[in-house]
């Protein structure tokens, strides 16, 4: 999703190669690259069905709302959540 929330519109095979490639830097490829083009396809075609994503012939491009989609900020609102309830019980 960081890839594509960069605004630039991707064929998949670049785009996987970006993310793979971001993957490599940190080390946290695992299951070997196959088994990643496929769970990133499933991700990829999720996001389109989710509205998220616009899948123009052979080219993806994010629409405005991917950023909600990450984990990273689903975390931020599951803490914000967390920290709530925990000052409303003080």
């Amino acid at each position: 999703m960081n890839v594509l929330a960069g605004g630039e519109t991707y064929e998949f095979k670049a785009l996987f190669t970006k993310v793979f490639e971001r993957l490599k830097l940190k080390n946290a490829v695992s299951g070997g690259e196959e088994m990643l083009r496929l769970r990133s396809y499933e991700k990829i075609l999720k996001l389109t069905n989710c509205g998220l994503v616009q899948k123009i012939g052979k080219t993806y491009r994010a629409l405005e709302g991917i950023e909600t989609a990450s984990s990273v900020h689903r975390l931020a609102r599951l803490d914000s959540a967390i920290l709530a309830a925990q000052s409303s019980k003080v």
